[in-house]
């Protein structure tokens, strides 16, 4: 049985991105298609890789992070190393994205702060 396999339009269908990015993606290493004449022919393992770069950026890993967590898939050690280095990056995102909601949440009564001021001032300000 032939393996499956995918053309870049096939990709870019089926995630919703545009031929450049996969080019690009290609460009940086994360996918490698072979060729055929001029045609770029992508395997099942490029096609999970275009997930698990999409999934990555959703959650706000850099590419090269994502990068560096397919690269550790091993499948000798069931991929446990890559999981830990997983499990460690979205810790490490969890903790930035409650930071940034912190943040948030200070800006959003500083400004709430601010604009009650303002407001005040108005009313102080006789009209024309």
């Amino acid at each position: 049985m032939k393996p499956k396999t995918y053309t870049i339009s096939d990709l870019a269908k089926e995630y919703d991105v545009t031929p450049r990015t996969i080019r690009f993606y290609e460009d940086q290493g994360l996918l490698t298609p072979t060729r055929e004449g001029r045609q770029r022919v992508f395997s099942e393992g490029d096609y999970v890789r275009l997930r698990l770069i999409l999934r990555g950026k959703r959650l706000g890993f850099s590419l090269s992070e994502a990068k560096e967590i397919i690269e550790l898939y091993d499948l000798d050690s069931g991929g446990e190393r890559q999981l830990t280095y997983f499990l460690e990056k979205i810790e490490q995102q969890r903790l930035n994205l409650q930071q940034q909601q912190e943040d948030i949440k200070a800006i959003l009564q500083d400004l709430k702060s601010v604009e009650k001021r303002v407001k005040s001032a108005l009313k102080g300000i006789p009209h024309k």
